[in-house]
Formats: C-alpha cells, structure tokens, sequence
C-alpha cells in the first residue's frame, strides 16, 4: 500500500516555525516540508539555507498560488491569522493555525464555515494536549483514580514582574490580542474543555500584576469555569509569583488528589537544541513527578509519587494531522474547538469588566 505525501507549506520563520513546528512536522514520514515564506531572510536566518531544497517564498501570495501545496502552517502573529487563514482556505489548501487561533468569536465562527464550504480540514495547535504531565492527569481523571473531580486548578503561572527592556518578542510589542489570556489561556482552557467540556458560566478576572506595564496588555488572568454537577475550574497564568517551583495542576476528588509542579518538560528541551527522537526528549525527570494522595482503608490519607508518562510527544499532533488527512482520524484539534475557546476568552474578558459571572 503507497501511503501519500502531503506538501507542507509554512507561513512564517520565526521563534514559533523553528522551535514548536518544524521538529514535528519532519518527524511524520507522510508530511513533506515543501514551503517557507519568510519576508526578510538575513545571511544568519535564511530559511533556504537551512532547509535546502525547499521553496522559498517572500510573500504569502506565492504559497497559497503554488498548485503544488497541500497544507499551509500559520505561525504568525493572531492579528493576522484571519486573512491568512480564510485566503489559503478558498485556494483549496487543508490549514494548520497557531493558537491563539483568531482575534474574535466571529471571525472563528466564519472560518469554520469557510473551511466546510470548501471541504478542508481547519485545525489549531493545540500541541499541549500532548504534554506527558497532562496525558498522566488525564488517565488518572478518567480511571477514576481520583473519583468525582470536584476542584481543577491549572496554572501557568512564572515571576516576571519587570519585563526585559530589550525584549524584541512580539508578544510584548503591543500586537493585539496577545495578552496573557490569548497566550496561555488558550491552552489552559483548551485543556479543561477537552477534558470535562463546555461549562455552564464562567467567571473572570483579567487585568495586570506588573506595576509597569507599558504594552497595554493584560499579563495575568484567572478564569473560573463552573459546570452544574459541582465541579470548578480554576485556571490561571500572572507574572507576580516568587516560588521555587510553579504550581502546574492541583486537581481534588472524593477519592484522591494529585498535585503537580514543573511544565511539561519540551519547550525546555527543544530552546536546548534536544529534537524528537533523540534519547531522553519528553521523558521528565522523577524529582518532576507528581503526587497523587489517596484515602487508605482506615480513613487516612497516603501519598505516592506518579511517573510521568512517557507521552506521545508533540510529534502526536502531526501524526494525528497525517492520518486526518488521509481520512483515518479526527483533527488533533479542530477549528469549531478552537472557536469555543476564544468564546470562553472573549467571556471571561466581559466578565472581568462587568463584575459579573456570565453564562456560556
């Protein structure tokens, strides 16, 4: 049997192409990296040289023309992810989208029915719901290790009250839609409703905990997601938090609780020059484990430590693109839920300005 090949084709070179993208996508043998459009490639980052045999594009014009494309990758700053999407949507091709996925409820709303109308897959990258210390809470919730989930917390949480004054990241330019709960709320809340679904309202706290904030943007959030079977969320990212080690997850049941410190353990990884298949990558280390504790048959609680398991890796969301498009699986995630997370956003966001807690 001859497996095809789809030609990949990425919209942009930066911090996010190099570090979250590429490793993985050359890592699934049934996608081809065919594409880069990088503006202004510089004799030190020259997409070309670094990828020979690859076409080289300046503009995203080009790309979406070249007949020859099969998926466009968007890893461009959000405010631009609209235009590009819905354009590379009507040329025919299958779109993988950075998080956060679009500005707006509508405009997610629209692309969703772009893509449906032209009969090609939309899906965002939602890569965390491949990291090994969420797979490992994952299996616990769900082989009733920790019984009726009634309290989950998850946090993002890092102390960085001052930021760098010579930070060039556009994340902190000011670019709009890219305060912290556009960043990590949409993976946060992405996890959440991928684990227990939609809540019935929601409850938000949005602002700044940088006493200089000179972009505008809000660098913290809380989100509280309540659902009616007596189970809340609590999810939450600020930049105020002098501890030795970040809480991660903290999640308690009738049963049993596990408690979780450390981020998965790739993004480190990967900014250390560590690549997919070599020995050790996605593997934490067992001073990073977590701690499930347990009620013993007298009543008492007793702890123990959880391997992490050794998770699919970020590689899973390509490998799980591939076998979508060759119609064998459902998208890794798709664009109708990435759009419910940028409704919780935009809800949260309300909340936060209107004192209130408002329905979902």
């Amino acid at each position: 049997m001859v497996t095809k090949t789809w030609n990949v084709g990425l919209i942009g070179y930066g911090f996010s192409a190099k570090i979250f993208h590429l490793p993985f996508i050359q890592s699934v043998p049934e996608l081809k990296l065919y594409a880069i459009v990088q503006r202004n490639p510089t004799p030190e980052n020259d997409a070309e040289k670094d990828h020979p045999g690859i076409k080289s594009y300046r503009s995203a014009d080009e790309l979406v023309k070249d007949a020859n494309v099969d998926v466009i990758v968007i890893t461009t700053p959000p405010d631009g992810h609209f235009e590009l999407t819905k354009k590379a949507l009507e040329a025919g091709k299958h779109v993988v989208v950075e998080k956060p996925f679009v500005p707006t409820y509508k405009e997610a709303e629209e692309l969703v029915a772009v893509a449906q109308k032209n009969n090609k897959l939309l899906a965002v990258y939602q890569n965390r719901r491949y990291d090994a210390d969420y797979v490992t809470l994952s299996k616990l919730v769900k082989n009733g290790s920790l019984g009726r989930v009634v309290e989950y917390e998850t946090h993002f949480d890092r102390h960085r009250p001052e930021i760098a004054p010579n930070s060039t990241a556009w994340k902190l330019q000011g670019v709009p839609y890219t305060g912290a709960i556009y960043d990590l709320g949409a993976h946060l809340l992405d996890q959440a409703v991928h684990l227990f679904g939609l809540p019935q309202r929601i409850t938000g706290f949005v602002g700044s905990q940088r006493a200089n904030n000179p972009t505008g943007l809000e660098d913290s959030f809380t989100a509280l997601l309540h659902y009616d079977k007596g189970l809340l969320v609590t999810a939450k990212a600020g930049v105020v938090s002098p501890e030795e080690k970040q809480l991660r997850f903290w999640v308690r049941g009738d049963k049993g609780s596990f408690r979780k410190f450390h981020v998965d353990i790739q993004e480190e990884q990967l900014k250390a020059g560590l690549r997919p298949g070599d020995s050790g990558y996605g593997l934490e280390p067992s001073d990073r484990y977590g701690v499930l504790t347990t009620i013993d048959q007298n009543g008492k609680p007793s702890a123990e430590k959880v391997p992490t398991v050794e998770g699919p890796t970020w590689v899973e969301y390509y490998r799980k693109l591939a076998r979508a498009l060759a119609g064998e699986s459902e998208l890794p995630a798709s664009g109708y839920e990435a759009s419910q997370v940028i409704r919780l956003i935009e809800l949260a966001r309300e909340s936060s300005k209107s004192g209130r807690t408002l329905d979902v």
